[in-house]
């Protein structure tokens, strides 16, 4: 009888694990007069409501990269959306078409800010979304463009950069900043000087912020893209990915979410 029913425990659990899934899907949502085309991942199996995460991509613009990012963290049991800064899915082939594209944007904050927060509105009125449970990654453009949301008070628990500019036009005032900061950065990285990083630290450090500072030795720009090594050859560039910095950041990444949705019982 013991075995019987050991075998229909199994089964079951074999039933459910099949049904849960990684779904998937584009969405088409609008900033004032601009169509985006954002990217959402979550695991259906996760029936709870659970934090959601927004993901800004690289430069290059909202590319399969991105996408990937959000479903490894669907797959650690958040829902995120891949937003689009650029509009109409805008993507760049060549540096000089992603110079333009993030120059537009970056350049514009009340235009990344709309961008930024209609992506934020879709995620927190999704089904699957707890809406006071949010936190957004970037990287590179997008790891200065979700400092920078975060520097104009959007409401979010955090936000991670990865190898993201750290310089601003706009640095946060006391008492504004809402989010707390992981900054995940290269030792190797020439785009970002050490003026940057000191200036960056001194901002965070007069406003009272609640930021982790963390330096991957002999890492280069972009350190996280595995088609680094490509652009690199391709367009010569000073970037390069670095495997154990990918996978120390994401582990970091995953410590830090832990800590800001702890309060609400939160475990990753």
């Amino acid at each position: 009888m013991k075995r019987i029913l050991l075998s229909i425990c199994l089964v079951l659990l074999a039933a459910v694990s099949a049904s849960a899934e990684i779904v998937t899907q584009e969405i088409r949502y609008n900033a004032g007069e601009d169509q985006l085309i954002g990217f959402l991942a979550y695991d259906d199996g996760v029936q709870e409501k659970r934090p959601g995460i927004l993901v800004v991509h690289e430069w290059w613009g909202q590319n399969e990269y991105v996408r990937k990012r959000a479903v490894m963290l669907a797959e650690l049991g958040f829902t995120a959306l891949a937003v689009d800064m650029y509009g109409d899915g805008k993507v760049a082939l060549h540096p000089d078409d992603a110079k333009k594209f993030s120059s537009e944007v970056g350049s514009n904050l009340p235009l990344a800010r709309e961008r930024f927060t209609a992506g934020l509105k879709v995620l927190q009125e999704h089904t699957t979304v707890q809406a006071d449970k949010i936190a957004a990654i970037g990287y590179c453009f997008g790891g200065s463009t979700v400092l920078n949301m975060a520097r104009a008070g959007v409401d979010m628990r955090g936000v991670v950069t990865f190898h993201g500019n750290l310089a601003t036009d706009a640095p946060a005032q006391k008492d504004t900043m809402k989010a707390k900061v992981l900054v995940c950065h290269g030792g190797d990285d020439n785009f970002i000087t050490p003026e940057q990083i000191e200036a960056f630290k001194t901002e965070m450090t007069n406003t009272g912020v609640d930021y982790t500072f963390k330096t991957y030795a002999g890492a280069r720009h972009s350190f996280t893209n595995p088609q680094a090594d490509t652009y690199a050859a391709q367009f010569d560039l000073p970037i390069a990915y670095n495997e154990q910095a990918d996978h120390q950041s994401w582990s970091d990444m995953r410590e830090f979410f832990k800590n800001i949705f702890a309060d609400k019982g939160q475990d990753q």
